[in-house]
């Protein structure tokens, strides 16, 4: 979970959350959304996937990225048992 949290820690991670959650993402339609380098999103998009938030599937030349709402799930139930 320390990784998630890292993982979460950068806005533009974050952002690339929010843009997944509309819809699964190509890295390539991913970079259309910032104003920085291809490889640059490249190491965001592998932080994520390796803090389990992102998965990713390769569909003939292109990997597309989804949400792994698994790990969300679990983040959201350590929100709430650290209330209780």
């Amino acid at each position: 979970m320390n990784d998630a949290f890292k993982a979460l820690s950068d806005p533009t991670r974050r952002r690339i959350l929010e843009l997944l959650a509309d819809r699964d993402l190509s890295a390539g339609e991913i970079a259309e959304y910032f104003d920085i380098s291809k490889p640059s999103i490249s190491h965001h998009l592998n932080t994520l996937k390796a803090a389990g938030l992102v998965l990713d599937e390769r569909k003939g030349q292109n990997i597309i990225y989804s949400l792994n709402m698994t790990v969300f799930q679990d983040l959201i139930k350590w929100f709430f048992d650290f209330q209780q």
